[in-house]
């Protein structure tokens, strides 16, 4: 894979080992009638805005500011926002920022979070993008939405490993093969001066002209080791152009709207929505076009497009993941939904 992506060794532990018990999904928290809600506010001061901006120095009362230097600071964090049973959880960053607070939260919280609040500061907000939410939302905005009960729900997704379910991760976009090299060509972009939607536009493009003119032997042809199945344990079929065992790109998302106007799972049901590519056959690369917009014919799908929607699917992987940016282990895994979070939106 190209540079400028971390990968974790490992997927995050969830559960008692983080040193807090898990809310089951009946037990309901009651926060304490406030004047002025309490909320606890993470700021990733390593966000490509927050990079060059000075940090909040007004204290107020009803704001709990955090500044974690690390991941392993958050577990830690969200367990002090519960102990006090903040009415909401504001997020100063991008998609990685929201993924690793909603992955350490996931054994605090269990099914019973808080609003949350995102406040785009990231190199990527796609999550922003999905809710309508402006580059230059401010805290005290989204607190006079969040008073009106402005809210829109989202599923993240999780990924657990098959073996060991407390062994997840969560967020909002998932790939595999092809998808990441275009992530890691996406960092480079970043460095030119481009993020979000000029980002998703540039990358798919240029990665398609690198698969459609590149020779048998290019690695933006190439395919990863990879297989599909759906809940019932059925294999999802492969319609030729590489290996049986291998497939050219996995995308996934539970988000309504794209960046850049893509939406490959258009019209299909189901709480987790995948597009799978079996192979990079110039014919269907030729209409990648209409795929990426959910307009592919019969015809098109037939060359070895899959459009699919469930619950849940296993997935195989011989190469690693990518998240919402950042980079996981290769292994066997199911894809499923998360419970519904309350976002505050405009």
């Amino acid at each position: 894979m190209l540079g400028g992506i971390h990968t974790f060794e490992r997927l995050p532990q969830v559960g008692e080992e983080a040193g807090v018990r898990r809310r089951p999904a009946n037990e309901r928290a009651s926060s304490p009638v406030r004047a002025r809600p309490l909320v606890g506010l993470i700021r990733n001061a390593r966000s490509h805005r927050n990079e060059s901006a000075d940090a909040p120095t007004t204290e107020r009362d009803d704001v709990i500011v955090a500044r974690p230097d690390r991941r392993s600071e958050l577990i830690d964090i969200l367990a002090d926002f519960a102990a006090r049973q903040v009415d909401g959880i504001a997020i100063d960053g991008g998609d990685g920022t929201i993924r690793d607070v909603l992955t350490c939260g996931a054994g605090i919280f269990g099914e019973d979070w808080p609003p949350l609040i995102v406040l785009p500061a990231g190199k990527t907000n796609a999550l922003a993008i999905d809710l309508a939410i402006p580059t230059d939302w401010t805290l005290d905005a989204a607190l006079a939405a969040m008073a009106d009960g402005r809210m829109t729900e989202r599923r993240p997704l999780v990924i657990a490993q098959r073996d060991d379910a407390r062994a997840q991760v969560r967020g909002f976009i998932f790939g595999a093969g092809l998808f990441n090299r275009c992530i890691a060509l996406g960092q480079k972009s970043h460095d030119l001066g481009a993020f979000n939607a000029a980002v998703v536009g540039f990358t798919a493009a240029w990665s398609v002209l690198q698969a459609f003119f590149g020779s048998s032997d290019n690695g933006w042809r190439s395919g990863t080791a990879m297989r599909v199945s759906e809940a019932d344990g059925r294999e999802v079929p492969h319609f030729g152009g590489l290996p049986e065992g291998e497939r050219f790109l996995l995308f996934a998302s539970s988000l309504e709207h794209l960046p850049a106007g893509l939406d490959p799972m258009r019209g299909l049901a189901g709480k987790v929505r995948m597009i799978v590519l079996d192979n990079p056959r110039r014919s269907l690369l030729l209409r990648i076009g209409a795929v990426m917009r959910g307009r592919a014919s019969e015809a098109t799908l037939r060359r070895g497009v899959h459009r699919l929607g469930g619950d849940s699917f296993d997935i195989d992987l011989g190469d690693t993941f990518v998240l919402d940016g950042e980079a996981f282990p290769p292994g066997t895994y199911r894809l499923s939904a998360g419970a519904p979070l309350r976002f505050v939106t405009p």
